[in-house]
């Protein structure tokens, strides 16, 4: 892996050239819905500021599988773009590849460790050494549900499995869709991720989609989380198919589904329709699952270009970890901030729920990474469970077969 210089005076040195000779920085991701477009301006504007151009380069796809593709052809080709959004595994795959740059005179110089979560740093750093800078910090087990139609039926939030089972058939026999959904791969293991959760605690969470044990993912309490997928599936409109998660949130916003089950990447979805929480939409843990939060965190990789950072990687990175910058961005985002210093003053009432749901899960010991957004095991693995979580979601297999080959998929890829 390619060094920083070694010295703080030669990074000292790097910052006022970064003032005076910053160039463009290319910058490769995902975000591409009008809520994400409006968060990832704020970075923007932050870096025009300082007279760093932006080369954008988007790649669409809510999870980040097409993103990493072409990442892989461009590195391959020898021409890896200055920045990469980057999730979990991902980072550290790119790191053991000696690809990443080595950030730690940053990161020491600004202290990110006393501010940035451990769980966030297990995947932002490699061999003891920062190669990524967090940007926030997604919950992966919330429910969103309009407001309007909830209150025309009289349906309470659901806090319990069969609650929610019979809130979704009141809203079915209105002639609404209970659940907005998009049908593709990570946005059906987004509700997996929950439902598992749900099913059999987190505890049973961990054993399965972490420790990979073939006892948990080949049980009765996986079977019923395969039968409850079921569940979900049978609410879900005909048109699903394919279908991108921010038209799935549209479908509530506008008030033609219920619910969706979605991070809380959704709620910028409805802040840039002009929505506001507890009064035009309601947001929730998944049921069973309010004790604890799954997580993953957007992070901005920078690729080695040189023997030492580049002066507007530095930049970029320094941006991102600022205050200022972790609660104006995150604010527009639906996240929450990636620093532990950040005031929540800013914050709607789903932000400030999400921070302090953050805050004492991480206390508790109830934090764990998401399976379905690459913070539980290694991208093979993850792929594997997306196969047969999405085959048996579109019938392929019922729940005792879907048990079945979830073991042995996990027991070829671990």
């Amino acid at each position: 892996m390619r060094k920083l210089a070694t010295s703080m005076t030669a990074l000292a040195t790097l910052f006022i050239a970064t003032q005076a000779q910053a160039e463009d920085v290319e910058v490769l991701h995902w975000w591409t819905s009008g809520g994400e477009a409006a968060a990832l301006n704020v970075l923007k504007g932050d870096l025009e500021s300082q007279g760093i151009g932006w080369q954008d380069m988007p790649v669409a796809g809510g999870g980040g599988t097409q993103a990493m593709t072409v990442l892989r052809a461009r590195v391959t080709a020898g021409n890896p773009p200055t920045a990469v959004q980057m999730l979990g595994f991902d980072i550290l795959d790119w790191a053991k590849e000696g690809a990443l740059a080595d950030l730690n005179i940053l990161a020491g110089m600004e202290g990110w460790d006393a501010v940035v979560p451990e769980a966030l740093q297990q995947f932002a750093k490699h061999d003891g050494k920062w190669v990524s800078a967090p940007v926030n910090v997604h919950s992966t087990n919330w429910v969103w549900a309009n407001k309007a139609v909830l209150d025309e039926l009289g349906i309470a939030v659901p806090t319990t499995w069969d609650e929610f089972v019979a809130a979704l058939e009141a809203v079915k026999a209105s002639g609404k869709t209970a659940i907005a959904h998009g049908g593709q791969a990570w946005q059906d293991a987004t509700v997996f991720d929950a439902v598992v959760m749900s099913t059999g605690g987190l505890d049973f969470y961990k054993s399965a989609f972490i420790d990979l044990d073939e006892d948990a993912l080949g049980s009765d309490t996986m079977k019923e989380a395969f039968d409850r997928m079921g569940v979900i599936r049978s609410y879900v409109d005909d048109n699903f198919s394919g279908r991108d998660w921010n038209l799935a949130t549209a479908m509530v916003i506008n008030g033609d589904a219920a619910f969706q089950m979605m991070g809380d990447w959704a709620k910028g979805e409805f802040l840039n329709a002009g929505k506001v929480p507890d009064q035009d939409f309601l947001c929730f843990r998944f049921p069973g699952t309010q004790e604890q939060v799954t997580f993953n965190a957007d992070q901005f990789a920078m690729f080695a270009q040189g023997p030492e950072v580049g002066k507007e990687q530095a930049a970029l990175a320094t941006a991102i970890l600022s205050p200022s910058f972790q609660s104006a961005f995150n604010v527009v985002k639906g996240s929450v901030p990636a620093r532990t210093d950040v005031s929540n003053e800013a914050f709607d009432a789903c932000g400030k729920k999400g921070m302090a749901d953050l805050k004492a899960a991480a206390a508790s010991g109830n934090l764990v990474g998401s399976m379905a957004h690459g913070h539980a095991n290694p991208a093979s693995v993850k792929n594997a469970i997306y196969d047969v979580v999405t085959a048996h979601f579109n019938g392929e297999y019922d729940s005792a077969a879907a048990v079945d080959e979830l073991v042995t998929a996990v027991q070829i890829n671990k």
